[in-house]
């Protein structure tokens, strides 16, 4: 099956003025007979840039000059080329621990809910973590990025608000 490109598929790339794009259907298996046709020479049978060596067109279109223009510089005309593009990849984001509190007011079952309704957690994993903020004073209920980890800090403080418990929650880089 062969795509056919749009021109905005090419964003980024950089092509000389005298280049023409050729797409090439990676299922060809023949081999080339017309050494004049950019699609019969290729041996990649990928996205190629292919020089053009008709010196009957001009060598920009937009200019609309003659062939002469170019006259001195020929060891470009009918070179093969491949398009790359550079691709950066993007930087991952800082991860911050969501840390629970330990304190002698909120009820165990209130910090079990907590963390099922704003961790996800299940009830097994819950009690895990509620112990361990019981036992050693403070427990991660997860890590995130800084926006989710800032806004489930505050989910949970503000939920405890509402119901009246003293329950301490903060993040930290991890």
């Amino acid at each position: 099956m062969t795509t056919i490109a749009q021109p905005s598929d090419f964003a980024g790339y950089t092509l000389k003025p005298d280049a023409t794009l050729a797409i090439f259907n990676p299922e060809m298996t023949h081999t080339p007979t017309d050494t004049t046709n950019p699609l019969e020479l290729s041996a990649f049978f990928a996205l190629e840039l292919v020089m053009a060596g008709d010196d009957d067109e001009p060598s920009d279109p937009g200019k609309g000059g003659d062939a002469g223009d170019d006259a001195g510089d020929g060891d470009d005309d009918g070179q093969v080329g491949l398009a790359t593009k550079t691709r950066t990849k993007p930087k991952k984001p800082n991860q911050f621990k969501v840390l629970m509190l330990n304190d002698d007011y909120t009820p165990m079952e209130f910090v079990v809910m907590c963390l099922k309704r704003f961790f996800n957690m299940d009830l097994e994993q819950a009690t895990r973590v509620m112990l361990h903020v019981h036992q050693k004073g403070v427990g991660v209920c997860g890590i995130f990025p800084y926006e989710i980890a800032e806004t489930k800090v505050n989910q949970v403080m503000d939920f405890a608000r509402q119901n009246q418990h003293p329950l301490q929650c903060t993040l930290e880089k991890a």
